[in-house]
């Protein structure tokens, strides 16, 4: 058993290095694209060691978009609630002033404005639009992600702040 993890891990490893090796070459050659690190830490890109793939760019721009997509679904959730929406969901919506669903529905709109781009680079495949997107989107990333920080801790503080006070009855 003990061997079997450490060959995973070894085979882990051995496909990281060529992973970064290949994704090396395209910083090279477009010299405008986040380290792999950066890309890594982000978007956890070192999951393509187990994708085969003569497309590395386009796949990494998926994985960018996967996490857009997560969060839009979410932001979603909070801005225009349905009945199947998550329990939590509806607390939290309770907490949501004029400024933060206005910070969401920004976040919102650059988001979903990616639509069409998206669409285009899915049916017609070129690496240098490839990787124009993947610099955008991480760009687009690092601008919201401090959007995100902001608006969910002031949200949490809310949450927090009303669950404390639910919780001082005692009835």
């Amino acid at each position: 058993m003990e061997q079997k993890r450490q060959n995973k891990d070894k085979d882990f490893n051995k496909n990281l290095k060529e992973l970064k090796k290949i994704y090396l070459n395209l910083k090279e050659r477009y010299s405008e694209l986040p380290s792999f690190d950066e890309l890594n830490k982000d978007f956890q890109i070192e999951k393509l060691c187990k994708t085969q793939t003569d497309f590395l760019i386009k796949e990494i721009r998926k994985i960018i978009l996967d996490k857009f997509f997560d969060y839009l679904k979410f932001i979603e959730s909070l801005l225009n609630p349905v009945t199947e929406s998550p329990l939590f969901v509806f607390s939290i919506i309770k907490k949501i002033d004029a400024p933060k669903k206005e910070s969401l529905s920004e976040i919102y709109k650059k988001i979903s404005s990616l639509e069409f781009e998206i669409i285009k680079l899915d049916l017609n495949y070129s690496e240098d639009q490839e990787v124009k997107a993947v610099i955008k989107y991480y760009k687009l990333w690092q601008e919201i992600k401090k959007e995100l920080t902001n608006t969910f801790s002031l949200l949490e503080k809310e949450v927090e702040k009303s669950n404390t006070k639910n919780t001082s009855y005692l009835g």
